[in-house]
């Protein structure tokens, strides 16, 4: 039987030209046995008829809080719902569900449900793009919400780019999985997050670039996906509501984090960026410099100890069973040599999975929204393309899922990129 079988779906429609694709999904999940109530905000009434969906789903279609047959019709589509699903989801909807205004039955039965919602972005690739529209899906996926991202191909008016939505057996098939039973249900999971700071006296520290969200959506993504997450972090972000959040600053600190939350832990991701050297003398106050040579005396003799290497602490006192996952940030030029690099690492450390990316570049990587990486593996390596940090999240934790089964994570998945892993 279906995961989808006697399933409440609700399918949002707004104003775009991919609207006509909501009638191929409708269609797709009611002959998959859930029951379908489509609802369509007044400009996605420009582009395909009511009747057509109505025809199709299981309920007639629902078009305004004032004239629906229920006298709070958001509240009752909300609440009864498994999943709320919005295909298309234009740059307006996605700007008034992420600033909570609910100024259509659409949006008002977002934020009338606790059931999972999965948004399916589609507009041109300009609008795609724009720093607001990222910044909305961010916060939308901070708070839980499941994106499934427009694929590239042929737009409306000729244009060619990223925007156009995902196919509706893409989109059934993403709803399948989020209904599903999580591949991490029950699994006891440390991440780690952010870059470590060693003080120098007071006020000055040695640290790195690290901003800390690549381990923050790896945390939302195992959250996400059922797993009960520790997140021991350096940085100041927004941390899942269940996940238990371990706040420290030094890289002592992060190894007895790591080191007390790996007692009980099935899988450690270290993805944070732990300094590797630090003061031996840190001064207890702030160091001042001498007014008739403006130096530091004690900076320009500043001696440096190596800190513990809490990833390969951890893979000294495995248990049986336990996964371990490594990152490694690079600056290699070309992604073979990044593959190399973190071959090496894994070799090195001892673990099952390294992640490895460019932080030369721009557009990926340290302090900016997305990232490429390399997922090596005993068995390979897979590229996975430049995409928003959540997304990389999913592509490790499907890895993670791989080895975890006692498979070889490169040949039991397709490759976000469109070959085999």
């Amino acid at each position: 039987m279906s995961t989808l079988a006697g399933r409440h779906i609700v399918l949002g429609v707004s104003g775009g030209i991919a609207a006509y694709k909501s009638v191929e999904l409708c269609r797709r999940l009611v002959e998959a046995g859930a029951h379908v109530a489509p609802v369509m905000t007044p400009d996605a009434r420009r582009f395909i008829g009511e009747v057509t969906l109505s025809a199709l789903a299981s309920e007639p279609v629902h078009t305004s809080l004032w004239d629906d047959d229920e006298p709070i019709p958001h509240t009752v589509l909300g609440q009864r719902a498994d999943l709320v699903v919005v295909a298309p989801a234009t740059a307006r909807v996605i700007a008034a569900y992420a600033a909570g205004l609910s100024s259509d039955l659409l949006v008002a039965t977002l934020l009338a449900t606790r059931a999972p919602v999965l948004v399916c972005p589609a507009m041109h690739t300009e609008m795609w793009e724009h720093p607001s529209t990222r910044d909305n899906l961010a916060t939308l996926r901070r708070r839980g919400v499941h994106v499934l991202e427009p694929e590239s191909g042929r737009l409306a008016g000729g244009d060619v780019g990223t925007g156009r939505l995902a196919d509706p057996g893409r989109i059934a098939a993403e709803i399948e999985r989020i209904l599903s039973p999580g591949d991490l249900d029950g699994t006891r999971v440390v991440v780690t997050a952010g870059g470590t700071r060693e003080p120098i006296d007071a006020v000055r520290v040695v640290t790195n670039r690290s901003s800390g969200r690549q381990g923050h959506a790896l945390a939302e993504e195992a959250v996400a996906r059922g797993a009960k997450v520790t997140l021991v972090t350096t940085a100041a972000l927004p941390a899942p509501a269940t996940a238990e959040v371990v706040r420290v600053e030094t890289a002592a600190q992060m190894l007895a984090a790591v080191r007390a939350a790996m007692r009980d832990a099935d899988v450690l991701v270290m993805a944070a960026a732990v300094a590797d050297v630090r003061p031996a003398d840190a001064a207890g106050g702030k160091l001042h410099k001498d007014p008739s040579t403006g130096r530091i005396a004690a900076l320009d003799a500043l001696r440096m100890e190596p800190t513990v290497d809490v990833l390969a602490d951890a893979a000294t006192s495995r248990r049986p069973g336990q996964v371990l996952v490594g990152f490694a940030a690079e600056t290699p030029g070309d992604a073979s040599t990044l593959a190399d690099l973190a071959r090496a690492k894994l070799a090195r450390k001892g673990v099952d999975l390294v992640v490895a990316n460019d932080v030369s570049r721009a557009d990926a990587g340290f302090e900016v929204a997305t990232n490429e990486v390399v997922i090596v593996s005993a068995g390979g390596a897979t590229h996975v393309a430049r995409r928003d940090k959540r997304a990389i999240a999913a592509a490790v934790w499907d890895s993670v899922s791989a080895v975890r089964r006692g498979a070889d994570p490169h040949q039991t998945r397709p490759d976000p990129d469109g070959g085999a892993r």
